[in-house]
C-alpha cells in the first residue's frame, strides 16, 4: 500500500470514528439535559455526562487529524487554501468541541454543588447550570458554521484536484451548503437537523469510498510536484 492510499484509509477511518463518536454522544446524553431535574439526574449519575464529553473530545480529535493528513496532498493543488483548511477544521473547530466537552464536564460540577447547597443556594446555582446548558447552543452554532467553512475548502481542493469522483466532491459542496445554512439559522433560532442529513450521509459515502478506493491516482500526478526543502553548506 503506497502513502497516498494509505492516507486515504485513514482519513476514511476518520471520518467514521468521528461520526460514530458524535451519535453515541447524543445517544449516551439522550433528553438528560432536557429535563426539569437535570442537575439532580446529573449529581446522581454523572456518568453518563463523562462518557458523552469524552466521546466529542474523541470526534474532535479524529475530525482535526483529518486536514494534518491532507494538507501534504492539497497544499499541492492550493497552499493557500490548504492552510485555511488546517486552521477552520484543526485549530477551530476543534476548540470549540473542547468548549462543548467542558460546559458538560463543568456541569457535573454545578450539580453536585446544588444536591449539596442549601435552598437558599439553590437558585442560584440553578441559574449557574442553566447558563452553562444554554451556552452549548451558540456553541454548537458557531461550531457548524466554522466546519462547514472548512468543509466547503476541503470540497473544493478535491473537486478541482479530482481527487475522487466529482459526484461526490460535488455533493459534499451542496450538502455543505445546506449546513453552514443550518447553523447560521441556529445562530439566531433553532437547529434545523433535517437540514444537516445530506452531508452527513456524503461523509459515509466519502469514508467508504476512500476506504475502498482510494484517491485518484492519475489526478494526484497532475498535482503540482512537492516542495523539496534546498539545504546549502560550506565544505
Amino acid at each position: 500500500m503506497n502513502a497516498h492510499r494509505r492516507t486515504a484509509a485513514i482519513v476514511g477511518g476518520l471520518y467514521i470514528i468521528g461520526t460514530v463518536a458524535g451519535v453515541l454522544s447524543m445517544l449516551v446524553m439522550g433528553g438528560r439535559l432536557d429535563a426539569p431535574d437535570y442537575l439532580t439526574a446529573i449529581a446522581a449519575d454523572p456518568n453518563p455526562v463523562k462518557l458523552a464529553a469524552l466521546l466529542v473530545l474523541v470526534m474532535g480529535l479524529a475530525l482535526a487529524i483529518v486536514p494534518v493528513m491532507m494538507f501534504p496532498i492539497l497544499k499541492r493543488q492550493n497552499e493557500a487554501l490548504a492552510i485555511g483548511y488546517v486552521v477552520f477544521r484543526g485549530a477551530l473547530e476543534t476548540a470549540l468541541y473542547i468548549a462543548g466537552a467542558l460546559s458538560w464536564l463543568l456541569l457535573i460540577i454545578v450539580a453536585r454543588q446544588y444536591s449539596d447547597s442549601s435552598h437558599s443556594a439553590d437558585s442560584q446555582v440553578s441559574t449557574l447550570g442553566n447558563l452553562l446548558l444554554k451556552a452549548g447552543d451558540p456553541i454548537t452554532a458557531v461550531r457548524d458554521v466554522v466546519f462547514s467553512l472548512g468543509a466547503l475548502t476541503f470540497y473544493y481542493l478535491l473537486y478541482t484536484a479530482k481527487l475522487i469522483p466529482r459526484w461526490l466532491s460535488g455533493w459534499g459542496i451542496v450538502g455543505t451548503v445546506g449546513y453552514l445554512a443550518a447553523g447560521v439559522i441556529a445562530v439566531f433560532s433553532t437547529e434545523l437537523v433535517v437540514m444537516l442529513l445530506p452531508l452527513a450521509l456524503q461523509e459515509m459515502v466519502m469514508a467508504a469510498w476512500l476506504i475502498a478506493k482510494g484517491f485518484n491516482t492519475s489526478a494526484i500526478a497532475m498535482l503540482a510536484p512537492p516542495r523539496v526543502a534546498v539545504t546549502s553548506g560550506r565544505s
